[in-house]
């Protein structure tokens, strides 16, 4: 009988280390489809991705415009692109991707200081709308005004372009000028607004006296100066004991949710400002976080179109506490909260990352708020420096 020759020790431990080492692969690399002949297939770049996207189809892609593109390839704008292609796809006008210069410009706007026309716009439905001029900017100069359509920038049409694309067509060195192609409801046609870009440093917080000790404050947007600025000038309002406040929200495009937050605070007790709810339905509930040292004063707070956002929840969250009359026009109705995400090399994502409700749980996304008492204000008013909604705020303060 003829023996068989032992394997070695030595063997047997290496043949069995390479099968756990093969299904230890297998089972680590759950991105790869293995194809007829065992051909690996890469479907995933992590394991975190759904697996039924096949994520080789970009990187085929790639290799293919990379091999046979004639012209000149810039591959950071690629990346930049197809980022941008994926935001866009969610088919929300409030996340987007910033590229570096973008990103700049953006936190800009929430500093106050910007080479422009002074005005925020927005995609609203695909059309390109302004949300508000700023008070003294040289939008408001020439007359635009908030839900006014903007057709064209110079010549070219707004159709399908991109709101960080329309920005940035729009904003350029002071003293150069831009012009706009404006619809407007009432307009018989559209009509071309020529407007001088300027240097822009605006104080988001503004406040007077007005006759019979009533406070008068302005807030223009919820920027990086507002909640210092907003605590100084409570301090020195609740100095003077007024009648009354009037806290003018008009054209306030929004901004920080922090510092909605902070803002609300100085005027209501403790309790909910409002209410966050995310992709999952878990409710967030953000409550006030400053001395109410404004409280016990009776506010008128005005709104128009142009409230939006962070504006609105100032408005909702006095509203809903009673500490507030809402008088003007309803509110433009963004009710949705963006988060800023840095990445590599300056840019940035800013995502929806959950609809926020007042503190009863009203929802604004696409509603906006109902002011108490219905005021408009025309286009006559305007040309003639009237203010019947600040008249009626003055009204109601006297009463």
């Amino acid at each position: 009988m003829k023996k068989i020759a032992k394997i070695p020790k030595v063997l047997l431990l290496i043949v069995f280390a390479l099968v756990f080492y093969f299904l230890g692969y297998l089972v680590g690399h759950e991105n790869l489809i293995f194809e007829k002949h065992y051909k690996p297939v890469i479907a995933n770049k992590e394991l975190v991705k759904p697996r039924s996207v096949d994520f080789g189809i970009f990187w085929n892609a790639w290799d293919k415009v990379t091999e046979k593109y004639v012209g000149t390839i810039d591959y950071q704008q690629m990346v930049y692109g197809a980022i941008k292609g994926m935001v866009d796809s969610l088919g929300d006008p409030y996340s987007s991707f910033m590229k570096p210069n973008e990103t700049q410009n953006f936190m800009q706007d929430l500093s106050g200081k910007v080479s422009g026309i002074g005005a925020e716009i927005d995609l609203v439905d695909n059309k390109l709308l302004i949300v508000s001029p700023i008070a003294g900017s040289p939008a408001e100069k020439a007359g635009l005004k908030p839900q006014d359509q903007i057709l064209k920038i110079n010549d070219e049409s707004t159709d399908n372009m991109a709101l960080d694309v329309a920005v940035s067509k729009i904003r350029g060195k002071a003293g150069t000028k831009v012009n706009l192609t404006i619809n407007r409801t009432g307009f018989s046609q559209p009509q071309v607004l020529e407007i001088t870009r300027e240097e822009i440093t605006i104080k988001s917080v503004n406040w007077e006296m007005k006759p019979n000790n009533i406070a008068y404050i302005k807030i223009s947007q919820f920027g990086d100066d507002t909640v210092p600025l907003m605590q100084q000038a409570a301090k020195d309002i609740n100095d003077k004991h007024p009648k009354a406040i009037i806290l003018d929200l008009r054209g306030n495009p929004g901004g920080y949710l922090d510092g909605a937050v902070d803002v609300a605070s100085l005027f209501m007790p403790s309790g909910v400002v409002v209410k966050e709810k995310d992709k999952n339905g878990n409710i967030t509930e953000n409550k006030t976080t400053l001395d109410p040292i404004l409280k016990d004063y009776k506010v008128i707070v005005l709104v128009n179109g142009g409230s939006a956002s962070a504006s609105e929840i100032v408005a909702g969250a006095l509203q809903d506490a009673g500490k507030a009359t809402l008088v003007g026009e309803k509110t433009f109705g963004k009710g949705s909260v963006q988060e800023l995400e840095n990445l590599p090399g300056g840019a940035t994502l800013r995502i929806t990352i959950a609809k926020w409700l007042t503190p009863k749980g009203r929802t604004i996304d696409k509603v906006g708020l109902e002011p108490d008492i219905q005021v408009g204000l025309s286009e006559d008013d305007a040309k003639a420096n009237r203010d019947p909604q600040l008249d009626k705020a003055l009204e109601l303060a006297n009463q």
